[in-house]
């Protein structure tokens, strides 16, 4: 897989926040080397966040965000602030761009007083955000763009720094691509931060370990690949110096016995779960994709918790069915037909069900008494932790396809022994 080939929820997202006509876009362009974003005179010419893969060496892909002017006026203007906040949620490294020219004026009219600076920036905008990306605890780097226009940027950069609690600073002029290149240095060196190095699978194999990849073929994957997180599962056995089987649910049996060797784990779609479980024996370890995707990206311990709420349901109760992605549904969709099929038939409830997709997760989550996500492949693991940061802060159990569909099936204590303690 090559660094384009990387998937949208592997990259570490690095998100450009500031004013209208602070030069986000054009920064954007400069970092990027593309005319990503649309760049002009005209106040809040960017109306929704605009999502850019690249590279960013040393670090390797990331995804840049350009968004809309947190000052925008207006009822559409307040919406496109919304928007832009909601990106924080899926932020690892947030850039908070000033304009140098208002910048340099306002510490021009001082001497030497920071009071008389703050009085005069007009940063309280950018001092609100500075404060929430803290709390989050999130990469910050404030970048002084436009530096060709203030007359003395160490001056400036002083003042804004302290003004903005000592948070680490830039200057740059993206129209003269002044200062692009140690920025994005600065970046790659944030960005190595608050990436995490944690495997899918790859910390439960030895190196010549087998493994057995149970692979219905999904009718939602396009012709002749696979689905995202049976790509990823399969590329981080590789990297373990371990060897993948891959198999259809029909052809489990007969490649265990004529293997020659035991595998160290079986690894199956969850729908297949049942019949899986069936055919392998109790001395070879067994789980899904989807509960690894759980222990990887989000928190495994909190959603087997979550799935004991399924013993409270009560007719009438109305669970909300999660998609971190947007796809064309089919006819049997496993998130709106089959696992709302399976939970009436398990619980004997009459159950009402909503459902969201891609970025339309509620932010009110008191209506429902349980939510049900998807395994959260194309999402990077900050917006899935946000989501159950959300769930938990709220008293909402959340739990992930995978746990669901193996504790209805009754095989959830077999598919958690993998992973001890579950951290």
């Amino acid at each position: 897989m090559g660094l384009n080939d990387t998937p949208k929820g592997e990259r570490i997202h690095i998100a450009v926040f500031g004013k209208r006509n602070a030069g986000k876009s054009s920064l954007i362009n400069s970092i990027t080397g593309q005319d990503l974003s649309i760049v002009s005179e005209i106040r809040g010419t960017t109306t929704d966040p605009v999502y850019k893969a690249m590279e960013l060496l040393p670090l390797g892909p990331v995804m840049m965000i350009d968004t809309p002017g947190l000052d925008d006026e207006g009822e559409l203007g307040a919406l496109r602030i919304q928007k832009t906040k909601k990106v924080l949620n899926k932020t690892d490294v947030a850039v908070v761009v000033v304009d140098g020219g208002t910048i340099g004026e306002a510490s021009e009219k001082t001497t030497n007083n920071i009071e008389e600076f703050i009085e005069e920036s007009g940063l309280e905008v950018e001092e609100e955000l500075v404060k929430e990306i803290r709390e989050r605890k999130l990469p910050c780097l404030v970048v002084l763009n436009k530096k060709e226009e203030c007359a003395d940027v160490e001056k400036a950069l002083e003042y804004l720094q302290k003004q903005l609690g000592g948070v680490q600073a830039a200057a740059v002029s993206a129209k003269e691509m002044d200062g692009i290149y140690e920025l994005k240095e600065m970046l790659g060196k944030l960005a190595k931060t608050a990436e995490e190095d944690k495997p899918i699978v790859g910390d439960l194999l030895e190196p010549g370990d087998f493994v057995v990849l149970v692979v219905p073929i999904d009718s939602a994957a396009p012709k002749g690949r696979l689905i995202l997180p049976q790509q990823q599962v399969i590329r981080d056995v590789l990297e373990a110096d371990a060897t993948s089987i891959v198999v259809r649910e029909y052809e489990l049996a007969r490649t265990l016995k004529n293997l020659g060797k035991k595998p160290k784990i079986v690894i199956t779609d969850s729908q297949a779960f049942s019949e899986v479980s069936k055919d392998v024996p109790e001395d070879i370890l067994l789980t899904s994709f989807s509960i690894l995707f759980s222990r990887y990206k989000g928190n495994l311990r909190q959603q087997v918790e979550g799935v004991k709420a399924l013993e409270t349901l009560e007719d009438g109760d109305c669970i909300l069915m999660a998609e971190g992605c947007t796809h064309h549904r089919q006819c049997d969709d496993i998130g709106t037909v089959k696992i709302p099929r399976w939970l009436k038939k398990f619980t004997g409830k009459e159950i009402q069900f909503e459902t969201s997709s891609g970025t339309g997760f509620p932010e009110d989550l008191s209506p429902y008494k349980i939510v049900v996500h998807c395994g959260g492949c194309t999402l990077n693991k900050k917006e899935m932790q946000y989501r159950l940061g959300q769930a938990k802060e709220q008293g909402v159990p959340i739990v992930n396809y995978g746990v669901l569909i193996a504790y209805m099936k009754g095989i959830l204590k077999r598919s958690l022994e993998p992973f001890g303690d579950m951290c």
